[in-house]
């Protein structure tokens, strides 16, 4: 065995400073399935969301160990659409790092959470080496 025997990606973590908020973004405009929920003391730590292709994206609270950032990782998504998707964004008022950018074999745009986090928006071109001809 080479390495330390990794499976799988577990999920990705974010940490949120408004779960409600947060909740709204990653569940009504992203659109994505909420799953596990965590209370702790009669309010929400913890929200896991499913992302089409068997990942999970956990939301926690924020504490002062693990604050949101635009600098730290990010979660990429892959979405059908990137110009409509960057659309029903800014139409919900969501802010965004960096426009929609072009590159060789895909097109990107960065935008923020409710808290501040990054999540990058991608859509492979028809010469990405993952599409089939």
């Amino acid at each position: 065995m080479s390495g330390i025997g990794i499976k799988e990606a577990a999920f990705t973590g974010y940490p949120a400073t408004d779960m409600a908020a947060s909740r709204h973004f990653y569940g009504e405009l992203l659109g994505l399935a909420e799953g596990m929920v965590f209370e702790h003391e009669g309010a929400v730590h913890w929200v896991e969301f499913s992302i089409p292709g068997g990942h999970t994206v956990a939301l926690a609270q924020a504490s002062d160990q693990w604050q949101p950032s635009q600098h730290g990782g990010g979660l990429c998504l892959e979405v059908e659409d990137l110009d409509a998707a960057v659309a029903t964004l800014e139409a919900a008022g969501v802010k965004f790092a960096m426009p929609i950018q072009e590159f060789p074999v895909c097109r990107l745009s960065l935008v923020f959470d409710p808290s501040g986090n990054t999540l990058a928006l991608h859509q492979k071109k028809p010469n990405h080496p993952e599409c089939s001809h």
